[in-house]
């Protein structure tokens, strides 16, 4: 699959990496010399410019590419940048910060195919969600995590709390989601947690008794 990637920072250089060792095809687009020099440096295909701009999306190839994701720290260029990729039948996929209010993530969220937070497992949820996979059969990332998915029993104390509120070990974090039985999904930033929700963890191996026991729940 080809993928263009706007943004190397943190995320899209982590992104493009997994992408690229999958075998699939990237190219990069960044306006920042430095970036630029170092994604070449990485062994990418790099166009560099505005990634809002549909003319430097159409030299990195938005036409033939399988999706694009907005990557960087700006959410308008972000979101520029998928639009233009939907314009082109391209899967869409859009960095967002945490602490944007529920109205705005909402007002993007609905014209793009998925959302990530890099606060929340960036890199593996941008490729997960470029290659249109479901949050629930994420592969394991390292030999030193574990993702695992736990189901929020009545009496947890966490019943009513905010998800992204939940203060979990250093070394774990929730990234999806889910009402009973429902589909599993990244949270939006005011959804809150009820009994019977499940929520998929990824956490080193040392720190899931410690996770269990902060959630009381059940694998």
């Amino acid at each position: 699959m080809r993928f263009v990637i706007v943004g190397y920072g943190r995320v899209g250089i982590r992104t493009a990496q997994i992408l690229s060792e999958e075998g699939h095809e990237v190219v990069v687009v960044d306006d920042d010399p430095d970036k630029v020099d170092r994604a070449r440096e990485d062994g990418f295909e790099v166009v560099e410019g505005d990634g809002s701009d549909e003319d430097v999306l159409t030299e990195a190839g938005i036409e033939s590419a399988d999706a694009i994701g907005g990557l960087t720290g700006d959410l308008n260029v972000n979101f520029a940048a998928c639009m233009v990729g939907k314009h082109h039948g391209c899967r869409t996929v859009m960095r967002i910060d945490e602490d944007y209010r529920e109205e705005i993530y909402q007002k993007f969220a609905d014209d793009v195919d998925d959302v990530i937070y890099p606060e929340r497992l960036g890199a593996a949820g941008a490729k997960t969600a470029l290659l249109g996979g479901d949050f629930d059969v994420i592969a394991d990332l390292t030999e030193n995590l574990q993702l695992t998915t736990m189901t929020i029993p009545d009496d947890s104390p966490l019943v009513g709390t905010r998800v992204q509120a939940v203060e979990l070990p250093t070394n774990a974090r929730i990234y999806a989601h889910g009402r009973n039985r429902e589909r599993m999904t990244i949270p939006l930033p005011g959804t809150k947690l009820e009994a019977g929700d499940r929520v998929a963890l990824i956490a080193s191996r040392e720190a899931l008794p410690a996770v269990r026991d902060r959630l009381q729940a059940t694998v």
